[in-house]
């Protein structure tokens, strides 16, 4: 991703804070924030228990200036089972393999661990594309989306994966998901 898309599109800020909101609740213990961005996750959580990841270095170079006693990394460690959470939040659209993606960051989780995940609704991608069209909503977003996935195409992506849905929800009128996803 070549820009900070949290900041791309006019609405673009305030769809973060309303992905943020609903994943909230949801954070546990040690957090490993996927796609991290400008790191605003780490206002929500301790500065020992968060590790956030992106492959933009602008991007976390404006997430550490920001967060300076937070920890951020363009590169995953090796998987090792230590976070009570991993989070990714507008980023499982962006995957060519979602489900390759979901079970490679499920062996950062701890026994009992949850992955929480946002993504658009495909019935909306439309919106979303004639938005960044207009500079409503990041053109590089729309651009880079390889597959919207709703909540029978999560169903088909984890079968025969150590994951399941826990918990779905749709918010900001529908137009958006959370996922949480349980060890199976």
């Amino acid at each position: 991703m070549s820009s900070d898309q949290g900041k791309q599109g006019l609405l673009s800020p305030f769809l973060q804070r309303q992905r943020v909101t609903a994943a909230r609740p949801h954070l546990r213990g040690k957090v490993l924030d996927i796609g991290c961005g400008n790191g605003v996750l780490a206002n929500y959580v301790a500065t020992a228990d968060y590790l956030g990841m992106d492959r933009n270095p602008a991007v976390l170079a404006r997430a550490r200036a920001r967060f300076p006693t937070h920890h951020f990394t363009e590169l995953l460690p090796a998987p090792t089972p230590v976070y009570d959470t991993v989070v990714s939040l507008a980023v499982i659209e962006h995957i060519a393999d979602p489900a390759e993606a979901m079970l490679a960051w499920s062996k950062y989780l701890k026994p009992g661990g949850r992955m929480v995940l946002t993504t658009p609704h495909p019935a909306f991608e439309w919106i979303h594309e004639a938005g960044a069209a207009v500079g409503v909503f990041s053109a590089d977003a729309a651009e880079e989306h390889e597959e919207m996935i709703d909540c029978r195409r999560m169903e088909a992506l984890l079968q025969n994966k150590p994951m399941r849905i826990d918990r779905y929800e749709r918010f900001l009128f529908g137009v958006n998901q959370l996922f949480v996803l349980a060890p199976t």
